[in-house]
């Protein structure tokens, strides 16, 4: 080796492995931050329905912060920063990680695919134990960097830069299931950043618990940028390998998978024996294809938003359809009338308005003996504290149960950390409801003041007038014959003081059913004005704060909408 060899190898960045007899080496990574040669960043917003669900997501977590937990929202949070990360990373690469349990020959295919060896292999568990990376071409070291892939563990295939993988960025993960706790962590870290996967199973644990519930499963929404290959066909006589992998291909379906069949997308499945190459060429033209497309970045990232999407579902899908409608507004409007009295206070002022009109329009001698009668004995007597403190806290219970109820009806169907802010909104809102309709009672009763008197009352008064001094001037014409000032003749004088008395009474009893009417309306009137301000009460303290929930529901519901990319939820 020459001296500039030498100190090539010794610049820190690469480490040489030292070549077995008879083995391949590969070129090294030299200087690759120094050297790279300027690359194709994604730059810029991502475009079409990417960006649309992206932005969405980033609007959805915004208006959801104050009202969901930092951890329901941890996995959002992330893929927002990733794709954030990636896009300012090289598009003309595509990530590739080759991913498996032990002794399932991934490293053997990780060397087959790069022609060089560059991965250990052998019987040893664990045989990898750091991610490994070998790269086709320049331009890859912000993105191995991402990965945490030192400059010791990256490679350069045997072939060196461009041919039929050009853009692949190839990394050999520890295994999924080794013994080492540290090893299985490096590998789920790299999983969730590389922009595919290569899944290899082998033909005694292809269907392993560990793989298929841990990661197959809930990766089976990345299915457009994974390939699951069955390694070591080799191995199986006849047609065993086919039948494997027909069983191989029940356990994807049955994970939720789509397997791309017929032209379809979904996962490419694959058999082939990375030791005797069989398969290995087909594998190695679809992995050259799959790059040149530069797409595998944002299906990745498609992918992954929907993974997120489907895990903040039932904090944003409502079961059935919640809100405040009509029916329920008037309800709490009619439970705050009956708090605050309105029907009571209706039907005073009707009895008001009747009771002026009798005072106004009876007889002078029955207003006499009335006016009498007051003095002599008070006619309305106070209530006690006692029952005024039972009426008080009887109200407070009406205005409690309302809150309650509409808050319930308002909540119900919402996910639970919208139900529970749709109810806090209610139960602040309600905080001094019960003091408000009471001054609101106090002020309408006041402002409402005497029952006005209608233009027939003066009439009505008159006629009394007259029938009180028809009684008077029969009466003296009748006292003026018996002491015989007077012609006698008691009939006519009779007569006049009896129609005065009886005109009297009959006045009054007009009176009394002509203002019935009125007196009603008049009723009606003031109950309606108390009910209405008593719903406007409940409706600026109480229902305008839940509607404003909802309505920031439904804002994050069309924003998850968006997320999933589609206009309408098959829920709710």
């Amino acid at each position: 080796m020459t001296q500039e060899a030498e100190d090539r190898w010794a610049d820190g960045l690469i480490a040489r492995r030292a070549a077995e007899p008879g083995e391949m080496t590969t070129t090294a990574l030299e200087g690759e931050e120094a050297q790279d040669v300027a690359f194709e960043p994604i730059g810029g917003p991502y475009v079409g329905a990417v960006r649309g669900r992206l932005d969405a997501l980033r609007e959805l977590v915004g208006l959801s912060r104050t009202r969901l937990d930092a951890e329901a929202l941890a996995e959002a949070g992330r893929v927002l920063d990733e794709a954030s990360a990636r896009q300012r990373l090289s598009a003309r690469h595509t990530v590739v990680a080759i991913a498996g349990a032990t002794g399932s020959g991934k490293s053997t295919l990780f060397n087959s695919l790069a022609r060089s060896q560059i991965s250990d292999t052998g019987l040893r568990r664990p045989t990898t134990g750091s991610p490994i990376a070998c790269s086709w071409t320049d331009g890859a070291a912000g993105l191995l960097d991402r990965l945490g892939i030192p400059g010791r563990l990256r490679r350069r295939p045997l072939d060196g830069a461009g041919g039929d993988l050009e853009g692949l960025v190839l990394v050999d993960l520890p295994d999924l299931d080794s013994a080492v706790v540290s090893h299985r962590h490096a590998a789920d870290r790299v999983l969730a950043l590389v922009d595919a996967i290569v899944w290899v199973v082998d033909p005694e644990k292809y269907a392993d618990a560990v793989l298929h519930e841990r990661y197959l499963r809930p990766l089976a929404g990345h299915a457009e940028v994974s390939f699951v290959v069955l390694n070591q066909v080799d191995r199986l006589p006849g047609d065993a390998a086919d039948q494997v992998l027909d069983d191989l291909r029940r356990l994807l379906d049955e994970d939720g998978m789509a397997l791309g069949e017929h032209g379809e997308p979904g996962a490419s499945v694959l058999a082939l024996s990375a030791l005797t190459g069989q398969g290995v060429g087909e594998l190695r033209e679809q992995l050259g294809r799959f790059v040149r497309e530069r797409g595998a970045a944002a299906r990745r990232l498609a992918a992954d938003v929907d993974a997120a999407a489907a895990e903040l579902r039932p904090l944003y899908v409502a079961d059935g359809h919640p809100g405040l409608g009509e029916r329920a507004r008037r309800d709490f409007g009619d439970r705050l009338a009956t708090a605050v009295g309105a029907s009571a206070a209706g039907e005073a002022a009707e009895r008001e308005w009747r009771r002026n009109a009798q005072r106004a329009c009876g007889t002078p001698w029955l207003r006499l003996w009335r006016w009498y009668d007051r003095i002599r004995v008070p006619a309305v007597q106070r209530p006690r504290s006692g029952t005024k403190a039972e009426e008080q806290v009887t109200a407070r219970q009406h205005v409690e149960q309302a809150v309650r109820t509409v808050a319930g009806e308002a909540a119900a169907g919402l996910p639970a950390p919208w139900a529970q802010a749709v109810r806090e909104a209610a139960v602040r809102g309600a905080e001094g409801l019960p003091e408000a309709l009471d001054e609101l009672a106090v002020r309408e009763e006041r402002e409402r003041g005497t029952s006005p008197r209608p233009p027939w009352w003066p009439a009505a008064v008159l006629a009394q007038m007259v029938m009180t001094a028809v009684q008077v001037v029969g009466g003296l014409w009748l006292v003026g014959q018996i002491v015989g000032v007077l012609t006698p003749g008691l009939i006519v004088p009779a007569l006049v003081m009896l129609g005065g008395i009886v005109g009297g009474p009959l006045i009054e009893w007009a009176c009394a059913v002509a203002a019935r009417g009125p007196g009603r309306r008049y009723g009606q009137e003031a109950e309606r004005r108390l009910r209405e301000a008593a719903a406007a009460c409940g409706r600026a303290r109480v229902l305008d704060p839940v509607a404003a929930e909802l309505l920031r529901y439904r804002e994050v519901r069309e924003q998850y909408a968006a997320v999933v990319g589609a206009g309408v939820l098959t829920q709710g």
